[in-house]
């Protein structure tokens, strides 16, 4: 056998799923988990997109999309991390977690200090994917005198971290009135992607029952409505805010506080979310849904003094 057939034999040859030229299409530093923990494992396949008719349900009504299984060696509790998919075009960095799915899902974090003495903490949250895989961890940022002087009304910052620990988006919320006197100043939030530059923002709209919001992108131009119900009451169940279109006339989502049960409502401010929207919907907008709930969660269902805030218009 001659040398020209031993260099071809000895050559690496291609797989059957990996041409001649083949680049993984994630970078191995979309795999590694936040500081402090240890990384991903080297990038698997790609997944192909769901047949039609794939998708189910789960149990609170949301439709489950076809996302990967991945879970993170050595994460914190063992929670699996959403592996990071490839970003599409003109999607702010970070964003593109929010490519794949239709659903989200909030966990606020019981925090040990608040709970036994009253003294309020900076709220923190995780944000699930319908696998119960980890998307985003949300933080905020106030000092103490704000928080505990000004309660449920404080303006503050909320920072969204993804499972490398980037800073990949930003909620401010600036202070404004909370009475229906005022109807000109009313609650408001900005969304940043990345921070430092907006994509979007959600407007509380006066109304004299109902809590109401309209959703803008980064132009204040109108996109979409946000509506609750008159009696904005988590007793034994839970309370819905659909996502409505410009008109109100269809229903494209809903944003849900999820009743956890009687102990965890009545002696702490720990609440559970969950959002639907369209799984076509713009990254930016499905941002700015994720802003809108952390606002309607302070204004609505965060406790000062073993009280519920009731920041409205009525």
């Amino acid at each position: 056998m001659d040398n020209k057939q031993n260099a071809h034999m000895t050559a690496p040859q291609p797989g059957p799923h990996l041409p001649a030229g083949y680049a993984p299409q994630y970078p191995p530093a979309a795999f590694q988990g936040p500081p402090g923990h240890a990384g991903y494992p080297g990038p698997q396949a790609g997944y192909p997109p769901p047949p039609a008719g794939f998708y189910g349900a789960t149990s609170t009504g949301f439709p489950v999309h076809n996302q990967p299984v991945y879970s993170q060696q050595g994460g914190p509790a063992g929670i699996p991390w959403m592996p990071a998919p490839a970003a599409p075009l003109n999607c702010p960095p970070g964003l593109e977690y929010l490519c794949q799915i239709d659903q989200l899902l909030i966990h606020q974090q019981v925090e040990l200090l608040e709970v036994l003495t009253g003294f309020e903490t900076n709220n923190k949250y995780e944000i699930k994917n319908s696998l119960g895989q980890r998307v985003y961890f949300a933080v905020e940022d106030t000092d103490c005198c704000t928080r505990n002087c000004c309660g449920p009304g404080r303006p503050f910052t909320m920072k969204i971290l993804d499972n490398m620990g980037r800073e990949v988006m930003m909620l401010e919320r600036p202070l404004r009135c909370s009475s229906c006197c005022c109807p000109c100043c009313l609650q408001e939030i900005e969304i940043q992607a990345p921070p430092g530059v907006p994509v979007g923002y959600v407007i509380q709209t006066w109304h004299p029952c109902l809590p109401k919001f309209t959703i803008q992108n980064e132009k204040r131009e109108e996109v979409l409505k946000i509506a609750g119900p008159c009696v904005v009451c988590s007793c034994c169940g839970d309370v819905d805010f659909e996502i409505k279109s410009l008109d109100e006339e269809s229903v494209v989502g809903k944003l849900s506080k999820h009743w956890t049960g009687f102990v965890k409502e009545a002696f702490t401010d720990a609440d559970n979310f969950g959002i639907q929207f369209p799984l076509d919907l713009d990254v930016k907008m499905k941002a700015v849904m994720l802003g809108a709930c952390f606002l309607i969660d302070f204004m609505f269902f965060e406790k000062s003094g073993g009280q519920e805030q009731r920041a409205g218009v009525w």
